[in-house]
């Protein structure tokens, strides 16, 4: 009965001071929003009562009424900066009442010099915590004034200071919005902010740089030239990571040192690169370390060495890195795992660590990332990461995960360990692993998963693959087929190389049904697709369909001529002399069968178009034609004699023997070769 009475009585003190909060008398209002303050500050359930009361709305008012009192304002926004400090779900209510507009004007209204006052601090604080939730969208069009003003803000106190470095770490999220913050000033103020003496200030520095820095070129650039204190960007980053500083500190120096290098401000051979980012990285994986820690390491490691074969190399031989990854696969979380407390992980980061029943499924990912990028170009790093205990079995079983990020994972190792003719022809068919692959492609929604598992499947494809046959009978040509039709280009190209494969030395069957399923149509939308490497393997395809005399001579009896004008319409293109090359090599596979040549020797305006390539000031596409007029020519074939004079009476052997004084020994051979057979 008493706790009821008690309940009655905090219920009605509410509404009291919420009713006061609409008082006239600036007083009151002021004492209510006190009240307010000390009933929200720690409650998260008196947070969530506030905001449903729509509190906000008057509290918002009271921000933009010029005639209030600073300090009552400044109250206020103690107020909301509290409540933005609660569930996410209550700073995306903030934000959904029009929260941020006005923080922006006030905060525009405020004098950027001297110390700061009291007001402008907490104004500072609410839009930081508002952003931290992640709930927020970018400033309005990051407008340069505001940009201007908010980066001032951040070379006084340091309370201001760790609030806009949170603020542009949080809300940077575009190439635009990372070069309008450079050049509103961005770059000299985390340059300054890195030389704090407090810690709390130099981590969302590190923070908004690996913002500004990630998948920028022109950005990277310009920040690794900029210096404080005498000291380059660079050099002050390499000093964060120093195994004195906290270690959230040093993984964050050592991410954007890594985004640095990525970007291609920063050589793979640069001391700070291969000697103290990548040893950094390497010691953070050790195993009496934090989870946390080691999955944001791993992951960063793996970012650093995914395309740099030399970093691969020295990351492999360091502090045995394959045999750590493998404890990660190893590892389960103790039943009593505690959730880290007092980290700051960078926003581009996007991993939790609230709920140590993913962490396991983290590691996992993380630990496949690694080997995906250590495995990516050298063999014998191959066979060191292949031998690893339980790996193929984490793949297969990681490929059915639940989790879009393990899966992809699990399918970019396997790309990588895929790009060995040992490894294709040993252990992946061992473990079946095109299995599961198939599944991933023909269900997942996920975009950059069924990219990769495309690309993962042109290897397994390829004609030494033991898995080939089994994957044909899945279904698989006309399932890539359909993937041609998809608007992303990746997956375009991946379906067309995976056909392009599957078609190498393929039984006739096969190419029937690649050009059933695919359809002529297609072909052509394919060869007119803006993009070159699309256009290339789409001839390659072209190329592999039309080989073995059989094959071509069935072929072109069904699709000759829709084929040639294909052909024509790559020859007659503005097109670079790779994509003609190739053109001019199908032609030439054409004219090897003994029915399709026929395609070739009544097309005039073909024959005249290989005599201008034959002379064109380009040897390749002089090798391709020359090539071309030898298998017309072939003097053991039926109809020979017939084609030679057609083709003499066109001057094709006067061409021939003017060709005969090429310095090119390749174009020399071909040439000689062609000449002989003319009688």
């Amino acid at each position: 009965m008493g706790v009821a009475v008690l309940a009655r009585r905090d219920v009605e003190h509410s509404r009291v001071y919420i009713d006061q909060l609409y008082s006239n008398d600036s007083q009151k209002c002021f004492q209510a929003v006190s009240e307010l303050k000390f009933a929200v500050i720690g409650s998260v359930r008196e947070k969530g009562s506030i905001i449903e009361q729509g509190v906000v709305v008057r509290l918002l008012q009271i921000l933009r009424a010029p005639e209030l009192d600073i300090l009552l304002k400044t109250e206020v926004a103690t107020v909301l900066n509290s409540l933005a400090k609660g569930l996410p779900e209550h700073a995306a209510a903030l934000v959904q009442a029009g929260l941020l507009p006005v923080l922006w004007e006030q905060l525009e209204s405020c004098p950027s010099g001297g110390s700061g006052s009291a007001y402008t601090q907490m104004l500072l604080c609410c839009l930081r915590s508002i952003y931290r939730q992640g709930c927020a969208p970018p400033p309005p069009a990051w407008d340069q004034k505001l940009l201007s003003s908010l980066i001032q803000h951040g070379y006084h106190p340091p309370s201001n200071q760790e609030c806009v470095a949170n603020i542009l770490a949080h809300a940077c999220k575009t190439n635009e919005q990372q070069q309008q913050l450079v050049d509103a000033g961005g770059a000299d103020l985390v340059a300054c902010l890195l030389c704090s003496p407090v810690s709390r200030v130099q981590l969302p520095a590190l923070h908004c740089l690996t913002a500004m820095c990630f998948n920028n070129e022109r950005v990277s650039s310009i920040i690794a030239t900029k210096s404080y204190g005498g000291k380059a960007v660079p050099d002050l980053l390499v000093g964060l990571m120093a195994r004195d500083r906290p270690r959230d500190m040093q993984l964050a120096a050592a991410t954007a040192l890594t985004f640095l290098h990525r970007a291609g401000a920063l050589s793979a051979d640069d001391p700070r690169i291969i000697y103290k980012t990548l040893q950094c990285l390497v010691r953070m994986c050790r195993r009496d370390r934090e989870v946390w820690e080691r999955v944001e390491a791993a992951n960063t490691l793996a970012y650093l060495t995914e395309v740099s074969t030399d970093l691969q190399r020295t990351a492999a031989m360091t502090d045995h890195l394959i045999h750590t990854m493998n404890d990660y696969l190893k590892d389960t979380t103790p039943p009593n795992a505690s959730v880290p407390q007092g980290i700051s992980v960078s926003p581009v980061s996007c991993r939790q660590y609230d709920n140590p029943s993913t962490w396991p499924e983290l590691m996992v990912g993380a630990a496949l990332k690694v080997y995906a990028s250590l495995g990516a170009n050298d063999e014998d790093i191959r066979q060191r990461v292949i031998k690893t205990d339980v790996l193929m079995n984490t793949i297969v079983t990681s490929l059915s995960a639940a989790s879009p990020p393990v899966q992809l994972a699990a399918v970019r190792c396997l790309h990588s360990l895929s790009r060995s003719v040992h490894t294709l022809r040993t252990t992946l068919q061992d473990h079946v692993v095109w299995r599961p692959l198939m599944t991933v492609l023909k269900t997942s929604n996920n975009e950059e998963l069924v990219t990769v598992s495309s690309s993962t499947l042109c290897n397994l494809l390829l004609e030494f693959s033991p898995s080939k046959e089994q994957i044909l009978d899945q279904g698989a040509v006309e399932f890539l087929c359909g993937l041609t039709r998809r608007p992303h280009p990746g997956l375009r190209l991946n379906a067309v190389w995976a056909l392009m494969n599957m078609a190498f030395q393929a039984e006739h069957r096969v190419k029937v049904s690649i050009l059933h399923h695919l359809g002529t149509d297609q072909i052509f939308r394919l060869l007119s697709d803006t993009d070159v490497h699309i256009l290339m393997k789409t001839l390659g395809l072209l190329r592999n369909l039309l080989s073995t005399k059989g094959h071509i001579d069935q072929i072109m009896q069904c699709h000759g001529k829709e084929i040639m004008q294909a052909i024509i319409l790559i020859l007659e293109g503005e097109h670079s002399a790779e994509v003609k090359e190739q053109a001019l090599c199908i032609l030439a596979n054409i004219a090897d069968g003994d029915i399709a040549k026929s395609a070739i020797m009544s097309n005039e305006d073909v024959l005249k178009k290989l005599m201008n390539y034959m002379v064109i000031p380009n040897v390749k596409l002089q090798i391709a034609a020359t090539f071309c007029i030898s298998n017309l020519i072939w003097n053991v074939e039926e109809g020979a004699a017939e084609r030679q004079n057609k083709l003499r009476e066109m001057g094709v052997y006067k061409l021939l023997q003017n060709l005969m004084t090429t310095t090119d020994t390749g174009l020399f051979d071909k040439v000689k070769t062609a000449l002989q057979q003319f009688h």
